[in-house]
């Protein structure tokens, strides 16, 4: 069970450090101003666009990873050990 956590907790520091980089480049306009969930701008080259999807997925990445290997397989494994 050790690694489950260890691969999920990889995967919520990565995939998080990741969309906190893209969040703060794309879509926070100012210190005072709302930051890291702030409105997408509108003017992005094709580079821009990719950074967003990028940070969309990351996002998705890092909640289904942690759910899977935290949730999902340990749960799994359990109902293995009670059903033999």
């Amino acid at each position: 069970m050790a690694d489950e956590f260890a691969k999920g907790f990889g995967i919520l520091t990565g995939g998080g450090l990741v969309w906190m980089v893209l969040s703060g480049w794309y879509t926070t306009p100012g210190f005072e101003d709302t930051q890291l969930l702030g409105k997408i701008p509108g003017n992005l080259d094709t580079y821009g666009q990719f950074a967003i999807m990028l940070r969309e997925v990351m996002f998705w990445f890092t909640v289904l990873g942690v759910v899977t290997f935290w949730v999902v397989l340990p749960a799994l494994e359990e109902l293995r050990e009670a059903s033999s």
